[in-house]
């Protein structure tokens, strides 16, 4: 038995406990545990994240830049926030020591040769608390022919999410022959919102953005979408960041970027450093060129 120690003297009766309010928008009303876990993915510090997506072969296979993410992507983990993936991919390829958050791919079941809006959950809630993951991700085709199931699915997920303190992430899928307008958008990431998401990922557009972001309750990071020019994808991520995004999901604009790890620095300038796409630019010209030195 250890000895016992002298009562304590210091109880500081002049000071109040603090309960302060929780710092990402529409979260203050979860439990601790989903609340560490969203302060895993967005940084104390801002309220922002880098999120790096590499979860593409869930649906199209070995996507250029991923054939081999041993080699291509995990130099490029320790730049990241967060890292969005699959559970396959986390289990056979990411060593457990890694200590960035786990956003992991909850849903899929059609490949690019199918309908792909005729998803279901293919990944069970206790599996994602055992790999630790900090949030569970599902696609919510909004429009698509199996719109209903999608919605369904996402609620289901945040049904279980809730029971463990898991978030669910919803991103939100546009068909081809969609209008990618403002309303559009405020329409599917109000709905994801609505019925539970914690956050929600979405395509970031020119005019009216702002409304989007305005018009959801929960954070918005915005998807990187198809490669880009470096500059470009740049100047994307900042507007969006200006115009109320609390982060970025980018994958192809990092890892099919001729510099990646330069492209990620550039990023974290702008998301978190606040700084504008053309010194962004620099910095990953400057840290390229390095590279090649």
């Amino acid at each position: 038995m250890p000895e016992a120690d002298n009562e304590g003297k210091n109880y500081y009766t002049d000071i109040p406990q603090k309960s302060e309010a929780f710092f990402l928008k529409g979260s203050n009303e979860y439990g601790w545990g989903m609340k560490n876990r969203l302060a895993r993915i967005f940084s104390p510090q801002d309220g922002k994240t880098i999120m790096l997506a590499i979860d593409h072969g869930y649906f199209q296979g070995p996507t250029t830049g991923l054939e081999r993410v041993d080699v291509s992507i995990l130099p490029l983990v320790p730049y990241a926030d967060t890292v969005m993936l699959t559970r396959g991919m986390l289990r056979s390829v990411v060593p457990p020591s890694t200590n960035k958050s786990i956003v992991v791919r909850a849903s899929g079941g059609p490949s690019i040769l199918k309908e792909l809006s005729d998803e279901q959950i293919v990944m069970d809630i206790d599996d994602a608390v055992r790999v630790n993951a900090c949030a569970m991700a599902i696609q919510v085709f909004i429009g698509g022919e199996f719109e209903s199931r999608s919605v369904v699915n996402m609620t289901r997920l945040v049904d279980a999410g809730l029971q463990v303190g898991m978030p669910v992430l919803a991103v939100t899928a546009v068909g081809k022959d969609m209008k990618r307008d403002a309303r559009y958008f405020r329409l599917a990431t109000r709905i994801c919102a609505e019925l539970g998401a914690q956050y929600v990922k979405t395509y970031y557009i020119e005019e009216d953005f702002d409304t989007v972001v305005a018009s959801c309750p929960v954070p918005i990071v915005i998807a990187g979408g198809k490669k880009r020019p470096e500059l470009d994808a740049l100047r994307m991520a900042y507007n969006a960041i200006q115009a109320g995004a609390l982060g970025v999901d980018m994958g192809r604009n990092i890892f099919q970027s001729e510099a990646p790890i330069a492209m990620m620095k550039a990023v974290h300038a702008v998301v978190h450093g606040n700084e504008t796409p053309e010194k962004a630019f620099d910095l990953y010209n400057e840290v390229k060129s390095k590279a090649y030195e």
